[in-house]
């Protein structure tokens, strides 16, 4: 974590990230989890009442192991494609981490999708196993894919499918942490197909250094932030800034069990005091058109966009709203974040209306 920037120059700090994540014996379960404080909170897990527990890294560590183990009873290995139809929840997290512990593959899998668009994805990835909610399986039943086994989070199943089942049954367990380097693909992600078929976008460990710099200089997260990604991980704003960018660095972030609402929204943001938001500019509007009341008190440090152009009526909006502005960010699947309205000392700048901002310090 960087204190300020005026204590290192952002080129070396490239440097420092890049030499961080691509080396030979890079391990994205040890670079996630493992490397850190066992105690330390990893995800505040929020549920639709505001009742929240909390996960360490050592809950992440300790359980990931028994769901490696899991899977490699079903024969998954190193490389190998493993589907994931998940909502936000602590059993998200652990499977996903559970996976790369193996070496293998993760295959983000959307709730929105219907069973088209999940059919094509499991199909060209060669997905041995998915990982699914319970109240997501209908999609799968309708799926022409055969060999692809099952595992069900929530609701009935039998030993061999029910996540609490395997997990109890591999408790304690663990297996050898795959090192696959650098290069070793993490990360088999879908574009969203607005220019014809969906392709798949293979992310490798070594890009976990480009989403660690975004969570340090275009969001400007710092250790006393309360962080909040609304995003949804099965699309890559999500996935690699309210999941992987916070485990990277080691801070907490929330995980919200629900739909968006902007009552619910306001709720969480004031009963946990978040200081740094990311969201998609339709967030933003929705909050903006909400009739009820703003709360009062609300500790925004940093408000921060992506996903689609950034109108200048929520940039006026947020600034008497929220007390700082929305800073536009821009990036793709196959890229992540790379041009930015960044927040962090030394990069920062007045926001123009209807810029991206500037390319980050690498790119």
């Amino acid at each position: 974590m960087i204190a300020s920037a005026g204590q290192f120059n952002f080129a070396d700090r490239v440097d420092e990230l890049l030499a961080q994540y691509d080396q030979p014996s890079a391990s994205v379960a040890q670079l996630l989890v493992d490397r850190h404080p066992a105690d330390a909170v990893a995800f505040h897990i929020v549920q639709p009442d505001l009742s929240a527990t909390q996960i360490t890294f050592g809950d992440l560590a300790t359980k990931s192991h028994a769901f490696a183990s899991a899977l490699a009873a079903q024969g998954v290995k190193r490389g190998d494609a493993v589907g994931v139809l998940m909502g936000k929840s602590e059993e998200l997290v652990v499977a996903l981490i559970g996976i790369w512990r193996l070496g293998a593959i993760h295959v983000p899998l959307f709730t929105a999708f219907a069973a088209p668009a999940i059919e094509l994805r499991l199909s060209a990835s060669g997905a041995r196993v998915v990982v699914v909610d319970d109240d997501q399986q209908s999609k799968l039943d309708v799926v022409q894919i055969d060999g692809v086994a099952r595992i069900v989070v929530g609701g009935a199943g039998s030993d061999d499918t029910s996540y609490n089942a395997l997990m109890d049954a591999y408790s304690g367990q663990s297996v050898d942490t795959v090192a696959g380097g650098g290069a070793a693909t993490m990360i088999l992600l879908f574009t969203s197909g607005t220019t014809g078929t969906p392709k798949g976008v293979l992310v490798p460990a070594r890009a976990i250094a480009s989403l660690h710099e975004y969570m340090e200089m275009g969001l400007d997260l710092r250790n006393d932030d309360v962080f909040w990604n609304a995003a949804d991980p099965g699309w890559a704003y999500g996935l690699y800034y309210a999941l992987v960018g916070p485990m990277a660095m080691g801070l907490p972030s929330i995980l919200l069990k629900a739909g968006f609402s902007p009552a619910l929204s306001w709720q969480v943001m004031e009963r946990f005091g978040v200081t740094n938001f990311a969201a998609a500019p339709t967030v933003y509007r929705a909050l903006r058109t909400d009739p009820a009341p703003i709360p009062e008190g609300l500790k925004l440090r940093r408000a921060s966009s992506a996903g689609e152009p950034l109108t200048p009526d929520v940039i006026n909006w947020a600034q008497d709203a929220l007390g700082t502005t929305v800073r536009d960010h821009y990036g793709q699947t196959e890229h992540g974040m790379m041009i930015c309205n960044s927040w962090i000392d030394g990069l920062r700048e007045e926001v123009k209306p209807g810029s991206m901002g500037r390319p980050l310090p690498g790119w």
